[in-house]
């Protein structure tokens, strides 16, 4: 039995990592200041005897490294995952993804804890220009806030693997789906298509290209990994996987998948552009051979990773109207 901390534990993808691990035997402690995570996804771990809850905010670095005393391995999760409204607030991206990810780092070395497993993003490759993209794809410039805080908060892993022996996993998600989801374009579009079904904006102009990996799928993909031990003797003790599909759709053909499964056909208006905001990326997709060659493969297509999220939202729209 491993004794586990995760950030964000109350999150998306927190909540169903921590059920998972309560699940299969291991100790969890759960770490959330429940600025965007909900109480009610940690609700049933709560039951637990194995499941202890410290509510607290990963700057406030005291708390942090007290409530990790004890643990052997960090899923560090919390994030400000706002790429869209990330000019809005420009410090916000710093302070809770790259800053947050420094103290998590400074707890662990405090306790001697040397496991951390770290979810980045495959926006750090920006407009990439190798289609899929693999990890030792060159780096662009940066064209967003919540990219670059993501990419130092490697940087910083990757640094601490160096000089003090930690082990790092790096995992460079697309967007994912499933149960739990609270942010994103297929909760946009459900809420819009329940207010108004007749008609659905939609930044850009339908065309960007994007990839999405089913919750599941992704929690199944960094166990598998940490389970191998590839970073122990990964060059720098830090392994880096793209997670991930082997497709991608156009968002049209996600508005199509979910104007069929809720019975509707409204008007499309697009804003237009290629670009749904600024440091939205008009194509998303990465090349995952390096973590199917482990053996991991994703159970669920992007259609049905959509539709599982569509009859969560459906069966639980009192989660989502409480944010």
């Amino acid at each position: 039995m491993r004794n586990i901390f995760v950030t964000g534990a109350a999150g998306f993808i927190g909540s169903n990592l921590v059920d998972r691990s309560l699940a299969e035997g291991s100790r969890v402690v759960g770490w959330d200041n429940f600025s965007t995570g909900q109480r009610e996804f940690i609700k049933t771990a709560r039951n637990q005897e194995t499941f202890r809850l410290c509510e607290g905010d990963n700057l406030d670095l005291p708390a942090l490294t007290k409530a990790m005393e004890g643990c052997e391995f960090v899923y560090h999760l919390a994030a400000n995952a706002d790429v869209r409204f990330g000019l809005e607030q420009p410090s916000k991206d710093l302070h809770q993804n790259t800053i947050a990810t420094f103290n998590v780092l400074e707890a662990m070395r405090i306790h001697d804890i040397k496991r951390i497993a770290f979810p980045s993003t495959g926006s750090v490759y920006g407009e990439a220009t190798i289609i899929p993209t693999p990890e030792d794809a060159p780096f662009p410039i940066q064209t967003s806030l919540y990219a670059a805080s993501k990419l130092a908060g490697e940087a910083l892993i990757q640094a601490y693997c160096e000089g003090y022996g930690f082990e790092g996993y790096i995992f460079r998600f697309v967007s994912i789906l499933g149960e739990r989801y609270t942010h994103g374009h297929v909760l946009d579009f459900f809420q819009q298509l329940r207010a108004h079904p007749d008609y659905l904006r939609v930044l850009g102009d339908g065309t960007q290209r994007k990839s999405y990996l089913y919750v599941h799928d992704c929690i199944d993909a960094m166990r598998h990994v940490i389970e191998l031990g590839s970073a122990k003797t990964a060059r720098h003790r830090v392994a880096i996987y793209n997670l991930g599909t082997n497709e991608f759709c156009r968002v049209s053909d996600s508005i199509a998948w979910i104007c069929e499964h809720l019975g509707v056909r409204p008007r499309l208006e697009f804003s237009g552009g290629e670009r749904g905001w600024i440091g939205d990326n008009p194509f998303i997709f990465l090349d995952t051979k390096k973590i199917q060659s482990t053996g991991w493969k994703p159970r669920l297509t992007i259609r049905e990773g959509v539709i599982r999220t569509l009859k969560w939202l459906q069966a639980n729209q009192s989660v989502f109207e409480k944010q």
